[in-house]
């Protein structure tokens, strides 16, 4: 379970640029889930903490590693990472 509580506003502030960051790679992300993308890495980053600075300054092959895999890995329910996948930004 996510404890949304857990994730401090500078952490949510770099979030944010995280998730700016994919919509300018990705389509699907430009077609408006946002938000969707916004819980997923809250989620990730409580069970799984991820170094969000490393996150945001990767190159595009590691971010879009990270990025995609989180999105794709993700149990929504839970908040774990599925399938062994792990983010190179892992703390």
């Amino acid at each position: 379970m996510t404890n949304w509580g857990k994730v401090t506003r500078k952490e949510l502030d770099t979030i944010s640029k995280i998730v700016d960051r994919a919509q300018g790679m990705y389509s699907f992300l430009a077609s408006g889930d946002r938000l969707g993308a916004m819980m997923d890495m809250q989620a990730c980053h409580t069970s799984h903490p991820l170094d969000l600075a490393k996150f945001l300054a990767f190159d595009d092959g590691n971010f879009g590693h990270d990025f995609c895999g989180i999105i794709r890995h993700l149990d929504r329910n839970t908040g774990e990472l599925t399938e062994c996948f792990s983010p190179r930004c892992s703390k």
